[in-house]
């Protein structure tokens, strides 16, 4: 890994992104995603209500998981202003897919995901690698207390089924940052959260009485957040963590903290495209369909320069993610 420092090395590949247009709006493509997608959720939904009392639903919910997460990339790219250019639409959409749709806070989630962006895998700053459950290195495991510490033995099996969990963190902890001084327009946020669940209880209990609705809501959340945090475990688990004031430069921040995943288009829908990690990473406003043909373009430059670009199969990220999050819990075991 070369830690060497050009201070200009992003900004002669920006200038290559930006003369081949990858950075141009795709407003035809947002309005295709967007109304295939409206359309998925409201024929999950009518296909729930057409099942009716039955534990047939239980398949439905994984289908209703998948579109769910869905939404999700779509909430995922409003935030990055990569479908408006300006910040109000971008905030009414996200808001409208994000908190109403799948019960997710999208002003919070934003932030937070901002956050991580300005510092990848920042042991003190992204708080995508902060201790809560699963820690990430072998210093976060020396000061770990309490239900870290006791997972972190075995982190590496338990880290897909605590994936189901993840739905349910994400909801409360979305109602949670409601709490917070500095949160933005929280009236809206929290209006349209209560809206999310009195439609979604409300649909879920109308049609099921209350032992199958209460399987369904389990099988659907759990589903819900075991899609969202495969799509998201690939990319940076498993890659170097940074601590203290790092000396690398942006290019080598983003690209040497992230990891792509090799596919076709499958991939890049079931992934969300985030499957263009680095790409992505670099310019985060770019449309979520220019990624691929900016891939081969960043890969060149950075072989170009000297910057290690990992890209690699799905079933191997995964791979290497656990075989890192197994070998940090090795201390303990």
């Amino acid at each position: 890994m070369t830690t060497e420092i050009r201070g200009s090395d992003f900004a002669r590949l920006a200038r290559r992104i930006t003369e081949a247009g990858l950075l141009e709006r795709r407003p035809a493509y947002y309005a295709v995603r967007l109304a295939v997608l409206s359309i998925a959720f409201a024929g999950g939904w009518a296909l729930f209500a057409w099942v009716g009392d039955s534990w047939f639903q239980i398949p439905v919910a994984v289908l209703l998981a998948v579109v769910f997460a869905q939404f999700g990339f779509l909430a995922h790219d409003l935030g990055h202003r990569q479908v408006f250019r300006t910040r109000r639409p971008s905030e009414i959409a996200g808001r409208v897919i994000g908190n109403l749709c799948i019960g997710l806070g999208w002003g919070w989630w934003t932030d937070k995901h901002n956050r991580h962006h300005a510092n990848p895998n920042h042991e003190e700053h992204d708080p995508d690698v902060s201790p809560a459950v699963i820690v990430w290195s072998t210093g976060q495991v020396e000061r770990s207390r309490g239900l870290p510490r006791m997972i972190a033995k075995y982190q590496a099996y338990l880290f897909f089924p605590l994936l189901t969990l993840e739905a349910l963190h994400l909801h409360v902890a979305s109602f949670k940052a409601l709490a917070r001084p500095n949160m933005r327009d929280k009236g809206w946020e929290f209006g349209l959260l209560l809206g999310h669940l009195a439609w979604y209880a409300g649909l879920v209990f109308t049609v099921l009485p209350p032992g199958k609705a209460v399987v369904f809501i389990l099988v659907h959340q759990a589903a819900f957040g075991v899609y969202l945090g495969s799509t998201f475990a690939p990319n940076h688990k498993g890659m170097p963590t940074l601590t203290g004031e790092t000396q690398l430069d942006f290019l080598r921040k983003q690209v040497l903290t992230s990891r792509n995943v090799r596919g076709g288009r499958l991939t890049d829908i079931a992934l969300g495209q985030l499957n263009y990690q680095i790409e992505h990473h670099l310019f985060p406003h770019m449309p979520a369909p220019n990624l691929r043909r900016a891939q081969p373009i960043v890969q060149a430059y950075c072989a170009e320069v000297g910057v290690d670009y990992l890209e690699t199969g799905l079933i191997d990220s995964y791979g290497q993610a656990l075989r890192h999050l197994h070998a940090v819990g090795a201390p303990l075991r």
